[in-house]
C-alpha cells in the first residue's frame, strides 16, 4: 500500500468520525424522523435466503413476473429486493458499478415498475458488505443519490465490516448519516437497519429514519431457530408504530426445511408480531401449501392492520402460548401455540385478554366462524401448531 493512499484513507476515517461525533450529538434529543413510508409493515421478497449470492437481471425479472402472475402482488407484497451480491466497483468518479450480472440498474427498475412493483437494494455502512463485496462506507450520500437514480424503492443497510472500524455504540449515529443522505437523494426509499437487535436499536431506530429494524441475529430454515426468534418478541412491542416496525428477519416458509405445520406457525406468528412479511423463496416454483400459506389474506390483514400494535405474550403454560394484540375495528387477534412435541389441548380465556364475552371466534386458517363464547375458547393444535384467531362483539 502506497503512502499516499495511507494518507488518504486515515483522512476518510478522520473525516467520517468527524462527522459522526456531530450525529451522535443531534441524536441525543431527537424525535423520530418519519418519511411516510411502511404505513403497515413492509411485504415483498429477497433473494438471500434461497439464494445467498447467486444473483442476476434475469432472475429478479422472473421472481417480478412470478410475484404478479402468483397473486402475491394483488395479497400485498410489492418489494422485489436484491440483498448482497450485485456490487462491483467503483468508477473514477467514486459512483459504485453493479457486476456484469446487472448490466443495466435503472432498465431493471424501470422494468419491477412497469409491473406495479418496487425494487429494493442492499449494502453496508463499513467498507465490504458481509459477502466481501463494495460497502457503502465513505460514498453514503453519493450511493444515495445513485440509488435515488436508479428508481430503488428499499435499502437493507447491514452492519458487517463496520464493526472494523466502530464499536456498537457508534451505530445510531453511523445509521443516521445515511437516513439523512436517503433524505436528501431526492426520492422516497425505505429504509432497513440490520445490525441484529444490537446496541438497543429498538430505542433508537426510528430517530435516525428507520422504518424497520432487525431484533435478531439471522433466520434458519429450521424450527428451533425460527421459534426462538419469533417467540423471543413480546418485550419489543411497545417500540413499534405505523412507519417503523421490528424485524425479526425474513420468511423461510417453503424453502423446504420444515414442515407445512411450522411455516403456518412462522407465518401465524409474523403476522401477529406485525412484522414485515419479506418472502424468502423461490416464487418461481411454489408449492399448493406454501402459496395457501403466503396467500392467506385473513392473516395478512392482521399483519398489515392500520392501528399497528404488535402482538405480546398474555399468557404461557409451559410450551403452550397465547399471544393477542388488539385491532383497528376492535377486535382482537389471537394465536394459540404449541411448542412441544406432542398434540395439546390449548384453552384461551377471555380473562386473559383483559375482555369480557360472550365474544364471536373465527378461525383464520380454516376461513370459519366457530360460535358464540361466553368465557374461554378451546382447540386441539399439532405440535409445533398453531391456532388463529379473530374474537369480536
Amino acid at each position: 500500500m502506497s503512502r499516499y493512499y495511507q494518507v488518504e484513507e486515515h483522512m476518510k476515517t478522520f473525516i467520517m468520525l468527524a462527522a459522526i461525533m456531530v450525529c451522535a450529538v443531534s441524536l441525543a434529543n431527537a424525535d423520530p424522523l418519519d418519511n411516510g413510508l411502511a404505513r403497515t409493515p413492509p411485504m415483498g421478497w429477497n433473494s438471500w435466503n434461497r439464494f445467498r449470492t447467486r444473483i442476476d437481471d434475469r432472475m429478479v425479472r422472473e421472481i417480478a413476473d412470478a410475484m404478479v402472475a402468483s397473486g402475491m402482488k394483488d395479497a400485498g407484497y410489492v418489494y422485489i429486493n436484491i440483498d448482497d451480491g450485485w456490487q462491483w466497483k467503483r468508477d473514477e468518479k467514486g459512483v459504485l458499478q453493479p457486476n456484469p450480472n446487472f448490466p443495466d440498474m435503472k432498465a431493471l427498475a424501470a422494468y419491477v415498475h412497469s409491473k406495479g412493483l418496487r425494487l429494493g437494494i442492499y449494502s453496508s455502512p463499513g467498507p465490504r458488505s458481509c459477502a466481501g463485496y463494495e460497502g457503502s462506507y465513505g460514498h453514503e450520500e453519493i450511493d444515495a443519490r445513485t440509488w435515488a437514480d436508479w428508481g430503488i424503492d428499499y435499502l437493507k443497510y447491514d452492519w458487517c465490516s463496520a464493526g472494523r472500524i466502530w464499536k456498537d455504540e457508534d451505530m445510531p449515529a453511523v445509521y443516521q448519516r445515511m437516513g439523512e443522505a436517503l433524505r436528501q437523494a431526492g426520492r422516497p426509499i425505505v429504509y432497513s437497519l440490520c445490525q441484529y437487535g444490537r446496541a438497543k436499536v429498538q430505542e433508537w431506530g426510528p430517530k435516525v429514519g428507520g422504518n424497520l429494524w432487525r431484533t435478531t441475529s439471522d433466520i434458519r430454515d429450521q424450527w428451533q431457530s425460527m421459534a426462538n426468534i419469533g417467540f423471543s418478541q413480546s418485550v419489543l412491542a411497545p417500540y413499534a408504530a405505523p412507519g417503523h416496525w421490528n424485524d425479526p428477519d425474513m420468511l423461510e416458509i417453503g424453502n423446504g426445511r420444515m414442515s407445512p405445520i411450522e411455516y403456518r406457525t412462522h407465518f401465524s406468528l409474523w403476522a401477529l408480531l406485525a412484522a414485515p412479511l419479506i418472502a424468502g423463496n423461490d416464487l418461481r416454483d411454489m408449492t399448493p401449501a406454501t402459496r395457501e400459506i403466503l396467500l392467506n389474506q385473513e392473516v395478512i390483514a392482521i399483519n398489515q392492520d392500520k392501528l399497528g400494535k404488535p402482538a405480546r405474550r398474555v399468557a404461557q403454560d409451559g410450551a403452550l402460548e397465547i399471544w393477542a394484540r388488539t385491532l383497528a375495528d376492535s377486535g382482537t387477534a389471537v394465536g394459540l401455540f404449541n411448542r412441544g412435541e406432542a398434540p395439546a389441548r390449548v384453552i384461551v380465556r377471555w380473562s386473559d385478554l383483559g375482555l369480557k364475552g360472550p365474544l364471536k371466534v373465527r378461525d383464520l386458517w380454516s376461513h370459519t366462524d366457530l360460535g358464540n363464547f361466553s368465557e374461554e375458547y378451546a382447540a386441539d393444535v399439532p405440535a409445533h401448531g398453531v391456532g388463529l384467531l379473530k374474537l369480536v362483539r
